[in-house]
């Protein structure tokens, strides 16, 4: 059992029956010791973020989640498509499920999926990907200013801004949870 202060950003918990994984966390520290925790709590089911305040002695249930890792294969229409490595079962997954990680997958990539019981709920990117740039515009001679961003077409089809700086053909990092450039791979 968690007690409130143990939740943190990314933690996975039971409530009713649903596992939640928290978003935000903001404790407040009331006089005598005692606290509440206020938190934000996303479905991961049907993807519903709810607020919710726990005080001290609240005991919050830990959900039974469990993680594999998985290859991407490749997405069409309908949905994206995955194999297990260890049985070389395929199987595939809706986009509502995927979600915005499906802006991020390669062909080949290996990453973590999460079931609660039997059904795969979320798919865990790594928090860093190096993508290529396919495409952005060239920099205007003349134009030395250090912050101008531009936008840049990932392999993936992701469109992210970069520094001015980044050329076609430049492997980039992207924050997978901002969807922000990190830097240029050296």
């Amino acid at each position: 059992m968690y007690q409130p202060t143990d939740l943190k950003k990314g933690v996975v918990v039971q409530i009713d029956a649903k596992p939640y994984r928290v978003t935000e966390y903001n404790q407040k520290v009331m006089g005598r010791g005692g606290s509440i925790v206020n938190v934000k709590l996303k479905n991961l089911i049907d993807g519903n973020v709810i607020p919710k305040t726990f005080k001290g002695q609240d005991k919050i249930e830990p959900a039974e989640v469990s993680n594999r890792t998985v290859q991407y294969l490749y997405s069409d229409d309908n949905s994206f498509h995955f194999m297990d490595p260890s049985t070389f079962e395929q199987f595939e997954l809706a986009h509502d499920i995927v979600g915005d990680a499906g802006d991020y997958l390669k062909e080949g990539d290996s990453l973590d999926i999460q079931s609660f019981g039997e059904k795969i709920i979320n798919v865990e990117l790594p928090k860093n990907l190096y993508l290529e740039v396919t495409y952005t515009e060239d920099v205007v001679k003349g134009d030395t200013t250090t912050n101008i961003m531009k936008d840049a077409t990932l392999e993936t089809g992701l469109i992210i801004k970069v520094p001015a700086f980044i050329k076609t053909g430049d492997v980039v990092s992207v924050d997978t949870a901002s969807g922000e450039y990190r830097e240029r791979k050296k």
